[in-house]
């Protein structure tokens, strides 16, 4: 399929994990992809993976600047803009929440809620232009109570946003969606031997989510396959929110794996 042909996307946190995976994605499927991070090395190795197809640009999502920046690059480089990614996000926040601190909330709403909202303030004249479309990465954080308070109020908060936007930017032709992941392998991980395979008990389907799983849905919502979807959060999550498996992970669960 080459539903991205001609089409130009800005996928932020792009340099690693489900960021590379999306950009992939979409430039597999003939589109050109903006790459952002603030990881200069990294996000220049996807580029040049990607080649001609890919502009990678050193982006701070608290920074408006930054954000404006990279769009205009990308315009300049590509010009138009059709898809913006919002990735960019992670859990900062590992305390008590009876002991965050203002400044802690204002860390983590900055870098997940704020920054998303900034970048499609950003991209949004030119997804008008284009007659564009926003998705967002959420988390199942934001959909049910699974710890992390100040990460799931951010994450909780996209879902609002999002559901917002759409309302409002619908007659310009614009969509706003969310996929909402499970627990996803990626990079961050890695200093955490063994949890992945705790956690893959908790799902139904007996495994955690690969980032191509996450690029998929995402692919999906951004093309004309979508065309009469926004608004709507899709949980990409392999059946952890229906509950049996988070709720039950004794030998004798229903969803428990040796």
């Amino acid at each position: 399929m080459q539903r991205f042909e001609g089409r130009v996307a800005l996928v932020t946190a792009g340099a690693q994990g489900i960021g590379a995976a999306i950009a992939r994605r979409i430039a597999a499927e003939g589109g050109s992809v903006i790459v952002t991070d603030l990881q200069d090395e990294k996000v220049a190795e996807v580029a040049a993976e990607l080649g001609d197809r890919a502009l990678p640009v050193r982006v701070d999502v608290t920074s408006r600047a930054d954000i404006d920046a990279a769009v205009a690059a990308g315009v300049e480089r590509f010009g138009r803009l059709d898809v913006l990614v919002n990735n960019a996000g992670g859990c900062i926040i590992n305390s008590l929440p009876e002991e965050t601190t203002v400044e802690d909330w204002h860390r983590q709403l900055d870098l997940t809620l704020v920054g998303a909202a900034q970048c499609i303030q950003a991209a949004l004249p030119h997804l008008i232009e284009t007659r564009g479309n926003v998705v967002t990465i959420s988390s199942v954080n934001g959909l049910a109570a699974f710890g992390n308070v100040e990460y799931a109020a951010a994450k909780a908060g996209q879902v609002a946003m999002t559901q917002n936007f759409a309302a409002r930017y619908g007659t310009s032709g614009v969509r706003f969606n969310v996929v909402a992941p499970g627990t996803v392998r990626t990079p961050n991980w890695d200093s955490q031997p063994g949890t992945l395979e705790k956690f893959a008990k908790m799902y139904p389907l007996g495994r955690v989510g690969e980032p191509e799983d996450i690029a998929a849905a995402v692919a999906f919502l951004a093309s004309d396959d979508a065309a009469w979807i926004t608004g709507h959060t899709l949980p990409v999550e392999g059946g952890v929110l229906t509950g049996p498996g988070l709720l039950d992970l004794t030998p004798q669960g229903p969803f428990h794996k040796e």
